[in-house]
């Protein structure tokens, strides 16, 4: 991999090293706040959030293993990308849908917010990544 390829790749691996940080501290938030959480939220007293933020851990673990290849993997790249907005869909199905307390739905929202603000620097550092293989 040449200087210029790496100078390209920069924005993306910053993008994907955020975007994991983000996952790692919502995980252990909702980890260690799990009950407290879900009764804030205005989820059901049976509800466990355990899932969802060990999900998030794996989810981070996977976006530093990418960012740190010497050279990323696009097509990883592109589903981290695909896997946010999907999660912003979803969290706005829940803003909508579901019977969530008004601080739920703000923090639902909140997060999907940032969540979308990752997924939008990766897309335009694959966009960069692109421009590299493909100059005018």
């Amino acid at each position: 991999m040449n200087e210029q390829t790496s100078d390209r790749q920069n924005l993306l691996r910053r993008a994907l090293r955020g975007n994991a940080l983000f996952s790692i501290l919502s995980g252990v938030v909702i980890l260690v706040t799990n009950r407290t959480l879900a009764e804030f939220l205005g989820l059901p007293g049976d509800a466990d959030l355990t899932a969802v933020g060990i999900g998030l851990l794996a989810y981070a673990g996977w976006l530093l293993w990418n960012a740190r290849q010497k050279t990323i993997r696009v097509v990883e790249a592109w589903i981290a990308v695909i896997l946010d907005i999907l999660w912003v869909i979803g969290s706005y199905a829940l803003v909508f849908a579901a019977t969530l307390s008004s601080g739920g739905k703000w923090i639902v929202g909140m997060v999907a917010e940032m969540v979308l603000l990752f997924g939008v620097v990766q897309w335009l550092g694959l966009r960069r990544i692109g421009r590299s293989r493909h100059p005018v």
